[in-house]
């Protein structure tokens, strides 16, 4: 842990510094692409957009160039803020709720559940949104995505629960796994099942973009990313005491099966919302709170609002590598997480082999 990080000053500090990082990384960004924009321009652009004129060197910029900056970079940069923030927020809590650092958003099959039933919307789509109004046929995917999210959510819960109505965690596990699986073997069939064009339309989209970021995808999942966010972060202090076990976290006044529940549907919420909008993005609810973890603590309190900034920072520091490393083509940014999340991975767990954490 850092030293400057032990203190409750030094933790708000550190919030306050990773979020100035992140709304400087999100006006850089915003410039970046095929168009170049300069910083400048952007905060002028963003200050007119609300009624502010600026002086120079902020004005000065073009018709073309505000257009591309509020028409299509910024709801993507916006999106990224909220699909890595919610995915690390949700990685940071399941990590407290299993008390386990190698816990991850995928863990509980909600990210294979999404992909399922996605996958089956692609397939099946046109069939199925004959009879609806062509509008509703730019939300088909991503609907199709969250109720698979939810479904996965309820047979977990369901099967998880024992005869007094308590959640085993453990349980939940190994249904978690059942149900990767399950999911799984379905994506093979519809694999099996579909054309060459849907094939590689599920391809994509399962390794990853925010590409298709529009403004009223991130009206309509904005608000539910900051509530989820906000109500997580309300459970910080039953968390830090549910790492003293359940039955000293009970007689501390924690009311464990609520809180299981709560942490629970509010994650597979998040996951699900991220993978209908983005696909399947992996590794971010694993490294960003790992990271900042070592860096600061393992105080939810600090960790939860820390791990919202860091997912945007790293998402959109990966969106970024993927829109210009094969310009003008677009790398799925699911690749580039992995190749971050991979390597980390492995190495936490054979940092965890040395130390004796897995025996």
């Amino acid at each position: 842990m850092l030293p400057g990080l032990r203190s409750s000053r030094g933790k708000r500090v550190g919030l306050l510094a990773l979020a100035l990082f992140l709304v400087a990384l999100t006006i850089l960004c915003a410039g970046i692409g095929a168009m170049e924009i300069p910083a400048a321009y952007v905060t002028g652009i963003l200050a007119d957009a609300v009624g502010l004129t600026l002086p120079a060197p902020f004005s000065g910029f073009d018709e073309a160039q505000e257009a591309v900056l509020l028409s299509i970079r910024l709801p993507r940069m916006l999106l990224g803020v909220m699909v890595g923030g919610g995915l690390a927020v949700a990685g940071a809590a399941m990590q407290g709720l299993f008390r386990n650092p190698l816990a991850d958003p995928g863990l509980l099959g909600v990210s294979s559940g999404a992909a399922f039933a996605a996958f089956a919307a692609i397939v099946f789509g046109a069939s199925l949104g004959s009879g609806l109004p062509r509008w509703t046929e730019m939300w088909l995917l991503p609907f199709a995505a969250f109720s698979g999210a939810l479904i996965a959510l309820l047979t977990l819960y369901a099967l998880s629960r024992d005869g007094r109505g308590r959640v085993q965690v453990s349980v939940m596990l190994l249904a978690g796994i059942a149900v990767n699986a399950l999911c799984g073997a379905g994506v093979g069939l519809l694999s099996w099942l579909a054309s060459d064009a849907q094939l590689r339309s599920f391809t994509f989209w399962s390794m990853g973009s925010l590409g298709s970021a529009l403004w009223p995808a991130l009206i309509a999942v904005a608000p539910v990313f900051l509530l989820a966010s906000w109500l997580l972060a309300r459970l910080a202090r039953p968390l830090n005491l549910l790492a003293l076990g359940e039955s000293d976290a009970g007689h501390l006044g924690v009311r464990v099966e609520r809180l299981k529940l709560g942490v629970i549907i509010l994650c597979a919420l998040m996951v699900g919302l991220a993978v209908s909008v983005s696909g399947a993005i992996g590794f971010v609810g694993l490294v960003v709170p790992h990271i900042l973890r070592m860096a600061g603590g393992p105080d939810h309190r600090w960790l939860l609002p820390a791990s919202f900034f860091g997912g945007g920072i790293l998402l959109l520091g990966a969106d970024v590598f993927a829109r210009t490393l094969a310009a003008p083509a677009e790398l799925p940014i699911g690749i580039l997480t992995a190749l971050v999340g991979g390597p980390f991975f492995l190495w936490l767990l054979a940092r965890g082999r040395k130390q004796g954490t897995w025996n």
